[in-house]
């Protein structure tokens, strides 16, 4: 069992996602999200619940588009389409709960770019 005050831990990462850790069913990641760059449009087959600490910007989930900032939750069901841009001067900064667990356990991606890359090799083995 690990206790963390998310929210704080969520502002101080620097890093566009850091897996915070995995269990069995489900897995805590943070995510922060330059001005004018987005996660990038996919789809998860697992269910994706965020949660946004600092920023604004805008949810596309299922062809629906909402605004969202600081204090707003997401719930993404599993193989939703999304996306969310950052469309604040400050970073967009968040944590999500995936069930179960989408990433490998202690994954760090330092850009949106560093992801990007990562996820095409994951998807080619």
């Amino acid at each position: 069992m690990q206790y963390k005050h998310i929210e704080q831990l969520a502002l101080e990462n620097e890093n566009f996602r850091k897996v915070l850790f995995t269990n069995k069913h489900s897995q805590v990641v943070l995510m922060s999200v330059k001005p004018g760059e987005d996660i990038g449009l996919e789809t998860h087959h697992v269910d994706q619940i965020l949660v946004f600490v600092q920023g604004t910007g805008v949810a596309l989930v299922g062809g629906e588009e909402k605004q969202i900032s600081a204090g707003d939750m997401v719930d993404v069901p599993a193989d939703t389409e999304h996306n969310f841009t950052n469309t604040g001067n400050e970073d967009l900064k968040l944590y999500t709960v995936y069930a179960p667990a989408e990433h490998a356990d202690g994954t760090i991606h330092k850009t949106r770019a560093e992801a990007v890359a990562a996820e095409a090799h994951e998807h080619q083995s």
